[in-house]
């Protein structure tokens, strides 16, 4: 297995390289103006451990895979071209209304609480850039009213002369039968060919999305053009650095249904949030492989934090009606919740509550934290964790980034004068404060889902993951945590163990058990015939990716509910075809039990009727994983590593009241890291690539691969 995975932050580029039996973990700076820089600069890392030249080793490799935030913070920050609407007649509020949904989608909690003060976000699409056409499909996709041509032709004339950069097309009920959108593409590249306007590309909604619901289905393929641009730009020439310097195979990108695909098979809106469900892949396979039940993973970057659930069997759970930013769409996404709290996250005076407020704004890599001396002013958690001692001026990120501790003092002075306190109180106000916040958020996810958080294991990781995971636990209730190995660039990691995978779906309205009629469903052909174009759709894409048909594996989940319930599950069926009463009766139990465990077996009632409203396969191809060794901690070492030095660092005092001056604490290098270590906090180990922290009352167990194990007297 050669590999190269990276996952492309808002404050670092991590690099995981698999070469053989080696693994390498690399990070840089972003450089948000060409990402091949910083991509470059991690794999160059890379190289000089291996000793080979960047040729050498693009040469060798078997694949380059990709994640990255480019699109999230394209959206966040609005930068993309002006985008144009075409909509059935009769439609064109359907966006504007975002079934009334669009005051509270996407909000903080905080804010969600009082929609009464709520604003909807400002539109992708304006009004005056919505544009209806003559036509109609009713929900079988029978054809009511034939496209007016004509109209289309004036309306595609109204939008080019507005100045739109991209075009959607959403027609109703084009999921059952796309013929209209596919003749006005026809029609656009006949009024408006390439060789006379341009590039400017058309995004037909039923090729972005399989299932129904105008409105998700409108937002989609809005936000699928909105970032085609920029993702298909900076892509490309991420794919043209490549060229450039010997590798002479597809690209790959990761996409956030837990898969990933080659750039001409990429939808720019598969790409959201695909560094982070990489990582929930990492932790997937960690479980798998380890046995271990129940995991809620907390990946802390530079940026965010990005919250998922790993439960027993290893089982992450999807979204399929995900909010993206502000705005609801539909598409098979691994769950994950994002917060506004990573190691540049920027600290501020609170005038109301006489505190500090932690994040959402981040200083990002440029100019990045005060600390790192690059004209960042602002004081972020990165320069309250140097001012209290835990992290090394001279050996952060393996000594690429020196720190400059008089920065951090200069940016925390504002705070400082404004609550009458010293820099060192401040700095663990802004650390409780950012760990107690992202401690929330991992509690509500939990109660979320019905889960006690003193079931759960914490997965810490990200770069600043194994520096904040005691103190996020502490307020989490939770007594035991596990930095994974490679635990600085986990999400990398799961990159590199990915499978090529397809998902598709179609919304159906079948009724397993009709009450009325009190009668199975028993059309196989139809449900048969509707799977195998699913399959044939992923086999299409698989195929012209290079693979063979042998090599392609399918599996299928049903969406499924009770009566008229809106609560719905899904459920895989582990025979892809009905041929007897007995399969429909056995999907029906299935979805039982999974209902049961979700809501409660008392209100189980497949009587009221049991109905299917979609049809989902997936298509993939096995590729190989990254093998995660044991991690239970061996029996302690008879000789522990004496500390490499000592520093002066400041804990929160037990009653949370500032601190109790400062501690003499003992460092430890990467010999901590040997299985069999045991170390009683308070302590740090740095062995350049992270920084753990054992606050007081933690102790540190070293296992294998660099895993490393926190625990807590209960």
């Amino acid at each position: 297995m050669k590999r190269i995975a990276v996952d492309i932050g808002g404050t670092f580029t991590d690099c995981f390289v698999c070469w053989g039996d080696e693994f390498i973990q690399t990070k840089a700076l972003t450089t948000h103006h060409n990402l091949a820089l910083g991509f470059n600069d991690a794999l160059d890392q890379s190289c000089e451990m291996l000793k080979l030249s960047r040729s050498d080793m693009l040469a060798e490799v078997d694949s380059v895979r990709y994640a990255t935030t480019l699109g999230t913070n394209a959206l966040i920050e609005r930068r993309g071209p002006k985008v144009g609407l075409l909509i059935t007649e009769g439609f064109e509020s359907t966006v504007p209304l975002s079934r009334g949904r669009g005051y509270g989608d996407g909000l903080p909690d905080e804010q969600a609480r009082d929609l009464s003060r709520a604003r909807r976000p400002d539109p992708i699409v304006p009004i005056a850039s919505i544009r209806t056409v003559k036509q109609r499909m009713d929900y079988r996709g029978k054809i009511l009213l034939d496209l007016d041509e004509a109209d289309v032709r004036e309306k595609l004339k109204q939008l080019v002369d507005r100045g739109v950069q991209a075009i959607v097309v959403n027609m109703i009920n084009s999921v059952e039968n796309p013929e209209h959108e596919l003749r006005v593409q026809e029609i656009f590249e006949e009024e408006f060919p390439s060789s006379m306007l341009g590039a400017i590309p058309m995004v037909l909604s039923h090729q972005v999305v399989g299932r129904k619901g105008e409105y998700v289905r409108s937002s989609s393929a809005i936000i699928d053009a909105f970032l085609h641009s920029t993702m298909y730009y900076a892509m490309s020439a991420l794919e043209q650095n490549l060229r450039t310097n010997g590798y002479g195979k597809p690209m790959l990108l990761v996409h956030n249904s837990g898969g990933m695909a080659q750039l001409n098979s990429t939808d720019a809106l598969k790409t959201l949030h695909s560094g982070p469900v990489a990582g929930i892949h990492a932790a997937e396979q960690l479980a798998l492989q380890s046995g271990t039940k129940n995991f809620v993973c907390g990946d802390m970057g530079g940026t965010s934090f990005d919250i998922g659930l790993i439960t027993e069997g290893g089982t992450k759970h999807y979204d399929f009606n995900p909010v993206v930013d502000r705005w609801r769409v539909t598409l098979p996404m691994v769950h994950l919740v994002t917060l506004g709290a990573g190691g540049g996250s920027i600290a501020k005076y609170d005038a109301i509550f006489d505190t500090v407020k932690v994040g959402p704004q981040s200083a990002g890599s440029d100019p990045g934290p005060a600390c790192y001396d690059r004209g960042g002013m602002n004081p972020t958690v990165t320069d309250a964790d140097l001012v209290l001692g835990y992290l090394d001026p001279d050996n952060y990120a393996n000594g690429a980034i020196p720190l400059n501790k008089r920065r951090s003092y200069q940016a925390l002075e504002d705070i400082c004068d404004e609550m009458d306190i010293s820099e060192q109180d401040a700095a663990l106000l802004i650390k409780s404060m950012a760990d107690s916040e992202m401690a929330a958020g991992l509690v509500r996810e939990l109660n979320g889902g019905g889960y006690k958080a003193e079931e759960f294991i914490f997965l810490a990781y990200g770069g600043n993951g194994p520096l904040h995971c005691c103190g996020i636990a502490d307020k989490a209730g939770i007594t035991e945590i596990l930095a994974p190995p490679y635990s600085s660039v986990f999400s990398a990691c799961g990159g590199a163990g990915l499978d090529q995978m397809h998902i598709h779906e179609k919304n159906v309205s079948l009724g397993f058990y009709n009450k009325h009629l009190r009668a199975l469903y028993s059309d196989y052909q139809r449900f048969n015939e509707l799977v195998e174009e699913l399959e044939q759709r992923g086999r299409d894409d698989l195929l012209r990716q290079g693979f063979h048909d042998e090599d392609i594996k399918y599996s299928l989940e049903l969406d499924m509910r009770y009566g008229i319930q809106k609560m719905e599950v899904s459920i895989e069926l582990p025979n892809r075809r009905l041929t007897k009463p007995a399969d429909v009766l056995n999907a029906i139990e299935a979805m039982n039990d999974d209902f049961g465990k979700r809501y409660g077996h008392e209100i189980v009632s497949p009587e009221s009727g049991v109905w299917v409203t979609t049809v989902r396969v997936v298509s993939r191809v096995d590729l190989g994983t990254v093998t995660f060794s044991e991690l239970v901690p061996p029996a302690p070492l008879p000789v522990q590593p004496d500390p490499v030095a000592f520093r002066e660092c400041y804990f929160n005092s037990g009653d949370g009241k500032g601190s109790d001056g400062a501690m003499e604490t003992p460092v430890y290098g990467a010999a901590a890291l040997e299985p069999g270590v045991c170390i009683e906090g308070p302590a740090i180990v740095n062995p350049g690539s992270t920084t753990y922290l054992v606050e007081p009352g933690w102790t540190f167990k070293a296992a294998a691969q660099g895993a490393v194990w926190f625990s807590k007297a209960k």
